[in-house]
């Protein structure tokens, strides 16, 4: 691998895994890292790659964010999330920021799958789950009956109740990066 494409991984890495930490921890992630791990990014393929490494950078970014941007309007990611995803996307780049999403949604999947079967709540969920398709059917991305994300994390029960997108995503980036063997186009 590289020099650069091995410093931009494993500053990716990095980032993801603080991030994973502290969602796992306190269900938040913090803006003192994904706003310089953004930053960081930018800069790196802009050095890297000149102007056409940062307009990569620039639109993987964007990808990041919007890709995040519906659910979190909804309610269903909190802000910190969609700043690492944009993060991210600095880094990676869209292509690789659209697969780092759709694996992170297997796995948040999976993972709310394992808390709803846990918790007896299959047949709430499924109604849940129609009523949210029937929202975004309409477009309608108001947040929902719902509590905001950050009352929901301050319960007791908030690991039996929450997805911790922020290490689900730290799983896509590294099955995604693992399967690719790197981060090269």
């Amino acid at each position: 691998m590289p020099g650069p494409e091995m410093m931009s991984l494993s500053a990716a890495a990095a980032a993801c895994l603080i991030a994973a930490g502290t969602d796992l921890w306190k269900f938040k992630v913090y803006n003192a890292l994904t706003l310089p791990a953004l930053a960081g990014g930018l800069i790196a393929s802009g050095l890297s790659g000149g102007w056409g490494g940062l307009a990569a950078s620039g639109l993987g970014a964007l990808t990041g964010f919007g890709l995040l941007a519906a659910f979190f309007a909804m309610g269903g990611v909190g802000a910190g999330d969609v700043k690492l995803l944009t993060a991210l996307g600095a880094w990676l780049g869209p292509s690789l920021t659209i697969h780092v999403f759709l694996a992170s949604a297997i796995a948040a999947g999976l993972y709310a799958l394992v808390l709803t079967v846990a918790s007896g709540g299959l047949l709430a969920t499924a109604v849940d789950v129609l009523h949210l398709a029937q929202r975004i059917r309409r477009l309608d991305f108001r947040p929902g009956p719902a509590a905001p994300i950050a009352d929901e994390a301050a319960r007791v029960d908030r690991r039996r109740r929450l997805v911790p997108f922020a290490a689900m995503t730290c799983a896509g980036f590294f099955f995604v990066v693992l399967s690719r063997g790197g981060i090269a186009p």
